[in-house]
């Protein structure tokens, strides 16, 4: 009898055990709320976006999502792939550049995006500062001499030619609707094709000590490398107060170069947001200030640029803010129901 009493307090001990265990399973399982989903990143065709897509990628893997090699598409068809469930989420969202390829998406119906990721993204046309300083430049309406425009002619047909945005990325429609406003079209070509190719000739020509007009943006490595208000000179840009559908493109700081200040945010399929309350609390709270995204960036363009390297980079930001991104995946768990 006595033995039979013992069999039966172990095997309570056992099942206290195998409870506390199976206990320990659930709590774990709970704090990995993206276990069994797996989502899809898109990125546009610039390298450069791989870093802040790749840094929101790590935290959803922290979270147990499974998470597929980014995509490239280029920002309209991001949209549109994002919307109708295709893909996931992208991280290059411009708040204003890109209000209407979110808005012919569906909009709110059908994306989803809070919080700010990457705040003061600035657009704008910029020259080299010691022609801006030669010949007095200052605005891009004076590109309506002829003899002016001249001066940043590349290819010898007797028209500036200006560097600027590939089809498809939004700020092409800005530039165009800019030489349209402001008479350009008989004396600046607008360049377009691999803008990276193109900076690199623009970069090379500077290097040369020949003038240069460029249209750029930050974040980006370029204004690391060509540096406004040392070696280049940002234009501006004729505007008034809103009338016939223009804004008003002043900035706080009094200057206008032709765009509104953007922010970059994280758009993501509003289903997918909904059913995944971690995920939508993690995509709202990250934040990555412009100066760490121009500093990767620059890396990027001195030969640090293959997919491995950007792995590195993204790990070394994670390691150098472990306490801010462990408290986001915190936070992040926390909205799991």
């Amino acid at each position: 009898m006595k033995k039979i009493h013992v069999i039966a307090r172990g095997l309570v001990a056992l099942g206290c055990i195998a409870f506390a265990l199976a206990a320990q399973v659930a709590h774990a399982a709970g704090d990995l709320p993206g276990k069994g989903v797996t989502v899809l990143p898109l990125k546009s065709s610039l390298a450069e976006e791989a870093f802040q897509t790749l840094l929101v990628m790590r935290g959803l893997e922290r979270l147990g999502y499974t998470v597929e090699p980014m995509k490239d598409l280029e920002p309209a068809t991001q949209h549109l792939a994002i919307a109708n469930g295709d893909a996931t989420f992208m991280t290059n969202h411009w708040s204003l550049l890109h209000a209407d390829f979110y808005k012919n998406s569906g909009g709110d119906a059908k994306l989803w995006r809070k919080g700010v990721y990457s705040d003061g993204a600035v657009q704008g046309y910029l020259i080299d500062r010691k022609t801006a300083e030669q010949y007095h430049i200052t605005n891009i309406e004076q590109l309506r001499d002829p003899a002016i425009a001249k001066l940043f002619d590349a290819d010898g047909d007797g028209k500036a030619d200006l560097t600027g945005c590939n089809p498809g990325w939004g700020c092409e429609l800005s530039i165009e609707g800019h030489l349209t406003a402001y008479g350009l079209r008989d004396t600046v070509t607008h360049k377009q094709g691999s803008y990276a190719a193109l900076m690199a000739d623009t970069i090379a020509r500077f290097k040369q000590d020949k003038p240069i007009l460029y249209y750029t943006w930050t974040p980006y490595w370029v204004s690391a490398v060509l540096r406004p208000g040392t070696d280049v000179v940002w234009l501006q840009v004729p505007s008034t107060p809103v009338q016939d559908g223009v804004a008003d493109t002043r900035l706080p700081n009094g200057r206008n170069y032709g765009f509104l200040a953007n922010q970059e945010r994280i758009v993501a399929n509003k289903a997918f947001a909904e059913q995944n309350p971690a995920a939508a609390k993690l995509f709202e709270l990250m934040k990555l200030p412009i100066g760490d995204i121009n500093a990767q960036n620059l890396r990027m363009s001195q030969g640090a640029n293959t997919q491995q390297d950007v792995e590195r980079h993204t790990d070394g930001w994670i390691q150098a803010h472990q306490a801010l991104f462990d408290g986001w995946i915190a936070e992040a768990r926390a909205a799991a129901p």
